[in-house]
């Protein structure tokens, strides 16, 4: 019996361990699954914060109002979070029980970047600011010209003032100056408090359809449309919320024929609001019941003063050069626009027979255009002709290709006119684009492209309409283009107006075009196309055939489309140098790009596409954006060898640190290592050459956005960093550093764990990030305290005790001089003690921005702030939370506190 008892529990004992580790992987199943459903619950809260937000956006989101930046990272993460625990769910449930705990370490990471943006999106303080681009300076303005037109504003004023005149009409020969005069009557609007909450200006122009000017409208005054309603619906939903507005001013500039306010929606002018229009036609301002106004050309005196300012009396000081310059401006016809287009294209002339030759020229043009007034035309005519450059001439024309009253990115003009070969090809990008710029100028300086005033990220410019009507006059003969930019299409254009003549194509942003060609007709044959702008037309799909005969097509743009595939007759365009697809969300299928030879420009970002175009190793590229969410990882050798490639963004997809390495001729870096031994096979390529200018890295997984400040950025997720193994560039200007682990003595600064490429102490570097950070105890060491630094952010790092870590000085007091940091967020620190020694002091004379959150043990602020001593108003922002902080807090400043408290 003993014996049987004994080989039971014999038995017994070789299935426990099998069913213990059975029991723990049942466990470890559970405990995922329930992990998955918490991530899910905390999913459907912060969803529900985000509709709550929508709600708020769509009553704080008024005109003269934009979305602080932090709301729109905040949304755009929470759009990406929700996309990844999809995928993430969907690859659980595609696992079986034994591979599913393979995705456990992802379903950490993901709850814990939802419940940091549950915390995060709070917004109490609101979801806007004030837009500064509205207010301070709504529309650009010049000097106005003449007693006429001060006359003019004079009277436009008091008719605004006067109850009893609800609509005013401005009119007046083109480029007399009307809209000029409506850029400063809204200015001056916008600063004058009590009469008029809004002004609303719509640029109406000859081509506008009534759908294109609703939408317009919509953009202008909060209205959503979703798409499927009709002119009525759409005029219904515009005119109720202009009638719950009051004291508003609508400005309709450029309007060429009587429009129907009821059709766009406008309600008839009441409860002190007003309607401007500007127009040129007084039978415009008749048929619309409006007070009309004339606004009158300069007299001759006017002309002429105008016309000597912009041409300089160093000129006109030149013998026998006044007499010859008071005849040509007296040709202009005192049109303020002919004027100074004209002056511009004299400045600098110092040769008197150039002088005489422009006068008899001027005084010979009797050309005209579809309406256009004789004189203007000829005097713009005159001005583009003496560009005397082919080059700088078609570099104009092709200003025209965008739509009417279009702002234009100047960097998107150059790129244009490099891929089009009107700048010459150079060793590099950024010398090519210096080319450009100085095309630009000229055309700027001789007043065919209006400036328009610089906003954070870039700069733009404008075609003025008549400026563009002239353009496109000249186009409509040689070298011919198709301009059909911006007008509201649904049908493409005729079978005939695709002449075999024709040298560029522009249909972009006419967003229900759809049908790109009639498919029941053969393929148009423009063998002479160079150029074929389609963005925005909501082409669905392309016929096989379409580019058949077009041989010479350099470039294609067909950017933010809904196709899902590209013809293969793509494939055959062997001059085709530029090949653009920005934002095809639908797009899955590239044909092969082998035969491609004289592509440069490859830009398939944000697309469908899931592989690596095929034949791209022996193109001579020299700039590809793959930027895409469905291409995991850049095959090695991808690139031809030697490579040309100056720009390369590869956005979150990873690539090799020494593939990119060898890239000798990269200008532009933006992309993502698997870890940091790639990031310094990355920099060790750069010993003996020059680094890239502008990049972005990320290494390791990036788990949310941040704004970029810099044009060089590194980022550190979720690394492993051990000492003095890893490098970053001397120039760097922008690290994060989030979620890592430093390996090693805690006691070690986490900064002198950092070798650069080459010697330096981050003299460049502005933006230091520091979030959830493992085993430190410091951040700087006193020798490594970055002088330049900017902004300053430490969030979460749980054992952190000292910001500049401390070293015995005696009794001196050390000196950390700071001159440009106008922002410390120092946040979720619990053991932090000091940000730098008893006896040192940090002098931060910007600093304009001071957050402590939940920092119980920091009991000092070594700052010393000589900006409080100022008379002017002070800008410092202080926060120190939990309020007990504010009063405990010793301040190395011994006045700081008491002049803060009188000051703030």
């Amino acid at each position: 019996m003993d014996f049987v008892l004994s080989m039971i529990r014999k038995h017994l004992t070789m299935f426990r361990k099998p069913l213990t580790m059975f029991r723990k992987h049942l466990e470890n199943h559970r405990s995922l699954v329930r992990r998955m459903n918490g991530l899910k619950r905390k999913v459907m809260k912060l969803n529900s914060m985000k509709e709550d937000t929508d709600s708020r956006m769509s009553a704080e989101w008024l005109p003269r109002k934009k979305l602080k930046r932090e709301v729109q990272l905040w949304l755009e993460n929470v759009e990406r979070i929700n996309g990844e625990v999809q995928n993430l769910d969907g690859k659980m449930g595609e696992s079986s029980r034994f591979t599913r705990g393979l995705h456990a370490d992802d379903v950490l990471k993901r709850i814990r970047e939802v419940e940091e943006l549950i915390e995060q999106g709070n917004f109490q303080d609101g979801l806007v600011v004030d837009d500064h681009q509205w207010i301070d300076q709504v529309l650009p303005t010049t000097t106005l010209l003449g007693e006429g037109a001060k006359a003019c504003v004079e009277e436009i004023f008091q008719c605004l003032m006067d109850d009893e005149v609800g609509k005013i009409g401005v009119w007046g020969i083109g480029g007399v100056g009307k809209t000029n005069i409506m850029k400063l009557i809204s200015d001056q609007l916008l600063k004058v408090t009590g009469k008029f909450r809004s002004v609303i200006w719509i640029t109406v122009t000859k081509d506008k359809s009534i759908v294109k000017l609703q939408d317009y409208m919509a953009s202008k005054i909060g209205v959503s449309f979703c798409g499927d309603e009709d002119e009525i619906t759409r005029a219904g939903m515009l005119f109720g919320t202009l009638s719950r507005k009051s004291r508003f001013v609508m400005i309709l500039d450029d309007i060429w024929e009587e429009v129907s306010l009821e059709k766009l929606g406008i309600p008839e002018p009441s409860t002190g609001s007003k309607l401007l229009l500007t127009t040129r036609s007084f039978d415009v301002c008749r048929k619309m019941s409006c007070r009309a106004i004339e606004v009158k050309p300069l007299v001759e005196e006017e002309s002429w003063k105008l016309f000597s300012e912009k041409v300089g009396q160093d000129i006109l000081n030149i013998p026998g050069v006044e007499p010859i310059a008071k005849k040509t401006a007296k040709l202009c016809g005192g049109l303020p626009l002919g004027v100074i287009t004209v002056a511009a294209c004299m400045k600098g002339i110092d040769d008197l027979s150039e002088w005489r030759n422009a006068l008899k020229e001027l005084s010979e043009r009797k050309e005209s255009v579809n309406g256009l007034e004789d004189g203007v035309f000829q005097q713009l005519r005159f001005s583009y002709d003496h560009l005397n450059d082919l080059k700088l001439q078609l570099c104009f024309l092709s200003c025209a290709l965008y739509p009417e009253d279009w702002e234009i990115e100047e960097r998107e003009l150059v790129q244009l006119w490099i891929a089009e070969g009107l700048v010459e090809e150079m060793d590099s990008r950024q010398t090519e684009f210096d080319r450009g710029h100085a095309i630009m100028n000229k055309l700027k300086s001789n007043c065919l492209l209006e400036v328009l005033p610089k906003t954070e990220y870039e700069r733009r410019v404008k075609m003025q309409n008549l400026v563009r009507d002239m353009a496109l006059h000249i186009t409509s003969a040689k070298p011919r283009f198709l301009v059909k930019a911006g007008m509201g299409l649904r049908e493409p254009p005729k079978v005939q107006e695709w002449s075999e003549d024709l040298e560029k194509v522009s249909l972009m942003w006419n967003r229900e075009l759809e049908v790109l060609y009639p498919l029941e007709m053969s393929p148009p044959k423009c063998p002479m196309l160079t150029s074929l702008l389609l963005p925005g037309c909501g082409i669905k799909s392309i016929p096989e055939g379409f580019f058949k005969h077009m041989d010479g097509l350099k470039i294609l743009n067909l950017s933010r489309n809904p196709m899902k595939s590209l013809p293969n007759s793509i494939s055959n365009l062997k001059n085709l140098t530029a090949l653009l697809l920005y934002y095809c969300d639908h797009l899955e299928y590239v044909p092969s790009l082998s035969n491609l030879r004289a592509l440069k420009e490859l830009y398939v970002t944000k697309t469908a596409v899931k592989e690596f175009p095929h034949g791209m190793q022996n193109l001579p590229l020299k700039c590809l954006n793959l930027d895409s969410i469905y291409i995991d990882e850049i095959p090695n050798e991808i690139f031809s060898r030697p490579s040309c490639l100056q720009e390369l963004n590869v956005g979150g997809t990873l690539i090799s640190g020494e593939e990119v390495g060898e890239l000798e001729k990269l200008e532009i870096f933006e992309g993502r290592f698997y870890d940091l031994p790639n990031l310094n096979m990355y920099l060790q390529a750069f010993h003996g050459r020059e680094e890239p200018r502008q990049y972005i890295i990320v290494v390791g997984k990036r788990e949310r956005e941040w704004e970029i400040h810099t044009s060089k950025r590194i980022e550190l997720w979720d690394c492993d960093i051990y000492p003095n193994q890893i490098m970053l560039p001397r120039h760097i200007e922008e690290l994060y550093v989030m979620h890592c682990t430093f390996c090693g003595h805690e006691e070690y600064p986490i900064i002198s764990r950092f070798v650069l490429t080459s010697l330096g102490t981050f003299s460049s570097l502005k933006y230091l990030v520091i979030w959830n950070l493992k085993n430190r105890k410091r951040l700087f060491s006193p020798n490594c305290v970055p002088l330049n630094l900017q902004v300053l952010e430490v969030w979460k790092c749980m054992l952190l005790e000292e910001i500049i870590a401390s070293e015995e000085s005696g009794r001196v007091t050390m000196e950390f001089c700071l001159p440009r940091l106008k922002e410390i967020v120092l946040k979720n620190l619990p053991e932090l003690k000091s940000i730098c020694n008893v006896d040192a002091v940090m002098v931060c004379e910007s600093l304009e921005w001071l957050v402590a959150h939940n920092c119980p043990k920091l009991e000092r602020m070594p700052l010393k702030l000589p900006q409080t001593r100022s008379s002017s108003s002070l800008k410092l922002f202080i926060n120190l939370e939990p309020m007990e902080l504010w009063e405990s807090m010793a301040w190395a400043d011994p006045d700081a506190k008491s002049l803060l408290i009188r000051k703030l």
